[in-house]
């Protein structure tokens, strides 16, 4: 829903229809309050059915439930944040959820120390330290934003909720929920496929998966940047610029994945220590694999990022979706052939195959202009 939002109120602040704008925020954050009490009460009744999908150890399941189980209850406050900080980014201003994400990571930080070290909560206290953090994030979020809205002035009055508004924004919201739904349903069978190798494959590729993820996360937060900039130009009719929005989105991107390639192709043996309390030379091995044949393939799959989110930004969601699901299919396919050939380190192969051939796919539906025909 935040992508959804961000896209449909991008073009309606681009074109000036703010009577809809005001109306499609209204809408979709009373439809994220909605999805969020559903989320949570669906997680707290399964919590542990999805544990036992993933083959967690029994050593650990009792924390990692207890865990879940708090972290399930924030979602509320989850969604909120996310969906205000797409409002935020539909307006043109990066810099308050920016602000508030800082105070709710430093936040969450202090709080891991008083209720682990000063009152030795264990799991638990992680758990509602970030539960806390995120509820004051969520909230004072959606405090600024309802004021914000509330001072933008127009002529006619607004609907609080509109069934047109939210099929609308759902055109583009279900696509991109989706594509995080399959991803994640994706990565529980790469997980499972890497429990089946073992306690030091587990460890190193945890490890790992941090700091790639945190790498796809800078490039993904660029490239939601650039759809909100292509939706507002869209709206606007100004397609040229949707280009010129695309080349730079590549050249920041690139800016940003040297550090990321540098650090974690020829340190890698140091950031994984980082990220593990397992110093063993296996734990360290598996990471660094993973590191050396993944990060390359930054500077492709920024790519994928950038064109997708123009497709996102003009609506053109159903080449978006084919983008994001060959990645993700050829992924999870090549994971299983290639460790039946050559262990943990198939699993790794199978992410520069499965990015190469989506960016592909995304460049030429870019490069074709189907994002140019949702130009209305």
């Amino acid at each position: 829903s935040n992508i959804g939002c961000s896209v449909i109120i991008s073009q309606f602040f681009g074109a000036k229809k703010y009577e809809k704008m005001k109306t499609a925020v209204s809408t979709t954050l009373i439809s994220s309050i909605a999805i969020s009490i559903f989320l949570t009460i669906f997680g707290l009744i399964f919590s542990r059915k999805m544990m036992t999908v993933v083959n967690t150890p029994e050593d650990i399941f009792y924390l990692g439930d207890l865990y879940l189980r708090i972290y399930i209850g924030g979602f509320l406050f989850l969604f909120l944040y996310n969906v205000c900080t797409g409002i935020f980014n539909s307006l043109g201003d990066s810099k308050t959820p920016l602000i508030f994400l800082i105070g709710s990571s430093v936040g969450n930080v202090v709080l891991d120390y008083i209720f682990v070290a000063v009152y030795g909560m264990g799991v638990a206290g992680v758990a509602w330290a970030t539960f806390i953090a995120q509820s004051i994030a969520g909230m004072l979020s959606f405090a600024v934003i309802a004021w914000r809205i509330k001072n933008i002035k127009t002529e006619k009055s607004y609907k609080l909720f509109s069934a047109d508004m939210l099929a609308r924004i759902s055109y583009v919201a279900v696509p991109s929920i989706l594509q995080q739904s399959f991803v994640s349903v994706g990565n529980i069978f790469i997980q499972r496929l890497i429990n089946g190798f073992g306690y030091q494959v587990m460890a190193g590729y945890s490890a790992a998966i941090k700091l790639n993820t945190f790498s796809i996360t800078s490039f993904s937060t660029l490239a939601n940047g650039l759809s909100s900039f292509s939706a507002q130009n869209i709206g606007a009719k100004k397609p040229e610029r949707v280009n010129r929005g695309f080349r730079a989105g590549i050249i920041l991107a690139v800016i940003v994945a040297i550090p990321f390639f540098t650090l974690f192709f020829f340190c890698g043996g140091s950031m994984i220590s980082v990220f593990t309390s397992e110093k063993s030379a296996d734990v360290i091995g598996t990471g660094v694999d993973f590191l050396r044949i993944v990060s390359p393939f930054y500077f492709v799959i920024l790519v994928k990022l950038m064109a997708d989110s123009v497709l996102r930004g003009s609506g053109a969601m159903i080449p978006f979706m084919i983008t994001t699901f060959s990645d993700l299919l050829i992924r999870v396919v090549l994971a299983y052939i290639f460790s039946a050939h050559f262990g943990a380190v198939g699993i790794w192969l199978s992410w520069p195959v499965g990015w190469t051939v989506a960016t592909i796919i995304s460049v030429v539906f870019y490069c074709g202009g189907c994002w140019k025909k949702h130009i209305v």
